[in-house]
């Protein structure tokens, strides 16, 4: 238990700063511009237009593409509940997604009043049958198409659109303030370099992010500046401390139960060096016991975590070995907090 509470808690505390990158790992760019008030992916705040425009200018520069982001409610056009919905906003011939589904229907987005929906959108939904009308910001549209990508930590339903359909949708947005500018460098050009030559002519208003620096903001924000992450980081350390304390008090069974032996073992002369490794191979042995059938168990609270929260939580080779590892720390600390009365310990007055 104490095992598969490690995996638990590690899986999500890892989770969440995946969960924030999600739609940054597949869209197409070497640098981000966004405000300088930036927080995280949902909440981006916005810049004026012109700053885009002026980096577009920029030699190093191939292609500056705006991203829009809207929060709308989502009807059936029956009627029923307003449900909250994520919508986005790009050019299609753009190409900033790099999902072979919306590649494949970036025509459909330049319908009028069409949008794609992601398939990770909750049942409560309806059915995201291509076709169906639906009221998105109390206007009309229809689902054009269906694409796989996930919703990340953007909300319950996220929707494309176009920047002509996004104008529909939110007239009194328009289109000269925006939330994310995804910018492609020229081949060759290094984007630790484009960034710092981009950043002396960029206004007080306005940031860049390379990649690098964009995952580090994101993990950073998700782990020790919301209560997710610190939720997630402290069970992840109160699960290490409740399994030493489970295999101390199991060792100190074992210890107690076997301390004829252990005397004997003394008054032969075996120092207190050798009693320590024995009851640290106790100690491994029970963990190697223990691993396996955690490892198999966690597999599946993995797959019911994805299939109800739809976070990242997967389970990798480099994960697998970072547990065994910690485990195995965990028994040579409860080894060494257990063996401590047994070296204090007579023989005679074990005997």
């Amino acid at each position: 238990m104490a095992i598969l509470l490690v995996f638990v808690e590690l899986g999500l505390f890892v989770a969440v700063p995946q969960g924030g990158m999600l739609f940054y790992d597949h869209m197409r760019f070497d640098l981000l511009i966004c405000s300088s008030e930036y927080e995280y992916q949902a909440q981006p705040h916005a810049f004026p237009r012109s700053r885009l425009e002026r980096v577009l200018a920029s030699p190093v520069v191939a292609q500056a593409s705006p991203v829009y982001f809207a929060g709308a409610k989502w009807q059936s056009p029956q009627g029923g509940e307003r449900i909250d919905v994520f919508v986005l906003a790009f050019e299609p011939t753009a190409k900033i997604f790099d999902v072979a589904d919306i590649d494949r229907q970036l025509g459909v987005l330049e319908k009028p009043d069409t949008i794609l929906v992601d398939s990770a959108t909750r049942p409560m939904f309806g059915p995201l049958t291509t076709g169906r009308l639906v009221d998105i910001a109390d206007r009309a549209v229809t689902i054009g198409g269906v694409y796989t990508l996930g919703t990340g930590f953007l909300g319950l339903g996220v929707v494309l659109v176009s920047t002509d359909n996004f104008a529909r949708l939110f007239p009194h947005r328009g289109l000269d303030q925006v939330n994310l500018g995804l910018i492609r460098l020229k081949p060759g050009i290094d984007p630790d370099q484009a960034a710092s030559e981009l950043r002396q002519g960029l206004a007080a208003d306005t940031r860049i992010f390379t990649r690098a620096e964009l995952a580090a903001h994101e993990v950073e924000y998700w782990t020790s500046r919301t209560s997710v992450g610190l939720i997630f980081g402290s069970g992840l350390l109160v699960s290490v401390v409740v399994g030493i304390m489970i295999l101390y008090l199991t060792l100190a069974t074992q210890i107690t139960r076997r301390l004829p032996q252990f005397a004997t073992l003394k008054a032969m002369g075996y120092a207190d060096r050798s009693l320590t490794l024995i009851v640290i191979a106790m100690a491994f042995a029970l963990v190697a016991a223990a691993f396996v059938p955690a490892t198999a168990a966690v597999l599946g609270i993995y797959s019911l975590i994805r299939d109800k929260t739809l976070l990242p939580v997967v389970m990798t080779q480099e994960r697998l070995v970072a547990v065994f590892a910690l485990v195995l720390v965990m028994a040579a600390v409860s080894a060494l907090l257990s063996i401590r009365s047994l070296r204090r310990a007579d023989p005679a007055d074990l005997f």
